[in-house]
């Protein structure tokens, strides 16, 4: 039985889902060592989501709460979370309404910006994670194989998306409101992890020219040189940050890259150095002179020696945050002509929804689903189909043998015999596959056991083994069945 466990924003609190991001990654060893019957799991956590899907290998009837108890001590353990807030947080989906769920989440029909693209590629790289911490299992991998086909599907076939909106490019475009001139403004990129390209290309889009890259994580040089702009160092970051117009942070690190000190003490450099500019010595040593003059060599070498320094009482900045955890910590907004953008702000100005593109994605999302859901059941009833084609086929090799022996088999007759054993175990095959889409494997067994004493134990739903042996309660004798 496949289940989900769901926060997002549009269940959510921020600090809530903040708090999840952090300890995503451990949720999934801790669940599959907290219940047995748990043989899968994969977290997807994103900037606005977190979700556990599991594989619960119990037997059809069986209930899951013992399960979803397990998982969400599991989470609580690991996010520092309490588990009655994660109970009065997480939506649970379970069965069939699992896998249109997940197809819906990664088509974009459950984002902030509707038909955003970067959560296909979030979903894609939390299967490879669970691949990687070997949590994954057989059924799940199926469900988020099929998931990413789905996404694929819905993007070539609708016009969801197509404006190439996302998380960042809805963000910049809250953002022109308060930029006058793109090509003026100075930027400030703090990460250079997966958002950090999307949003170089949509500064670019825009008409930004004059962009600069630091990396709390010491990566700015190689980005920058890979992207054709200059990087910030270490020393110059303080004065870098409080110097440009605009920082747009996206950097998966766990603590805050940028606070109201670190402005504060940019500010200060400033000041410091238009004082020296023009012949005013501010400075009450030799020694804090070499430090001003060290973080002025420092900026000069990202080539911004010939911008006028910028000795402002309350300059006009905006900080985009993109991050979670977030990388701005909120007391900013108390630093005058700071204005902070971060993704609580953004999702309550998301777009409505392009209502026919949506509808046409969700109706090939739905059909997927139920394509799957099928498929599901159908291998559902696999031991019990093998079981009734390895019954009828061994009492006919049982009696070619026999007639073998008596000297009155031939070729012909023999391939005629199978041929007839293949004709009469169609019929049941077509009821089988139909029994169990209906969700009526019951019937099927009861027939089995009924008509030929086989009775057979399904396993969980989606880990059916072709293989899986069967118990006849009496089998007939080959010379008698022939007779």
């Amino acid at each position: 039985m496949l289940i989900c466990l769901s926060a997002s924003h549009k269940n959510s609190s921020f600090d809530v889902l903040e708090k999840l991001s952090v300890g995503a990654s451990a949720s999934a060893d801790r669940m599959l060592e907290r219940h047995t019957s748990l043989s899968g799991a994969v977290i997807v956590a994103t900037c606005n989501r977190f979700e556990a899907y599991l594989d619960l290998d119990e037997p059809f009837g069986v209930s899951p709460l013992p399960a979803v108890s397990a998982a969400i001590e599991a989470i609580s353990a690991s996010t520092g979370v309490a588990a009655d807030t994660l109970r009065d947080t997480l939506d649970l989906v379970h069965g069939n309404g699992v896998a249109e769920h997940l197809f819906a989440v990664t088509s974009g029909l459950e984002s902030v910006v509707v038909g955003e693209g970067e959560i296909a590629g979030q979903v894609r790289r939390a299967l490879e994670q669970a691949r990687a911490h070997g949590t994954t299992s057989g059924e799940l991998e199926r469900l988020f194989q099929r998931a990413s086909q789905t996404s694929r599907g819905v993007k070539n076939r609708t016009g969801i998306g197509a404006a190439g909106r996302s998380l960042v490019r809805l963000a910049l475009e809250l953002a022109e409101s308060r930029v006058s001139d793109w090509a003026e403004t100075r930027v400030l990129l703090v990460g250079t992890g997966r958002y950090a390209g999307a949003s170089l290309a949509a500064l670019r889009d825009l008409g930004a020219e004059n962009v600069r890259v630091y990396s709390p994580s010491g990566r700015a040089l190689k980005f920058a040189r890979s992207h054709g702009i200059d990087a910030v160092p270490e020393l110059a970051f303080a004065r870098e940050a409080a110097e440009c117009d605009l920082i747009l942070t996206c950097t998966t690190v766990d603590h805050h890259v940028i606070d109201a000190a670190l402005l504060g003490a940019g500010r200060a450099l400033l000041t410091e150095r238009e004082a020296l500019q023009d012949g005013v010595t501010l400075l009450a040593s030799p020694a804090d002179a070499a430090g001003v003059a060290a973080a002025d060599a420092a900026a000069d070498a990202v080539g911004d020696a010939d911008r006028p320094a910028a000795a402002i009482d309350a300059p006009r900045q905006l900080i985009i945050d993109l991050g979670l955890p977030r990388n701005v910590d909120p007391d900013v907004s108390l630093v005058p002509g700071i204005e902070l953008l971060d993704l609580e702000t953004i999702r309550i100005h998301a777009p409505l929804e392009e209502l026919n593109s949506t509808s046409e994605a969700r109706q090939l999302v739905t059909r997927a689903a139920r394509k799957f859901t099928a498929v599901t059941e159908e291998q559902s009833l696999a031991p019990a189909v093998v079981a009734l084609r390895s019954y009828v086929f061994d009492i006919l090799d049982a009696e070619i043998e026999r007639a073998r022996g008596r000297g009155d088999a031939s070729e012909q007759t023999e391939a005629a015999l199978r041929h007839l054993a293949g004709v009469l175990l169609h019929t049941p095959m077509v009821r089988s596959r139909s029994l169990a889409r209906a969700g009526e494997q019951e019937s099927f067994l009861t027939g089995l056991d009924a008509l030929f004493g086989i009775q057979v134990s399904l396993p969980a739903a989606g880990t059916a083994q072709a293989g899986q042996e069967a118990t006849p309660d009496s089998a007939p004798d080959a010379g008698t069945a022939a007779s």
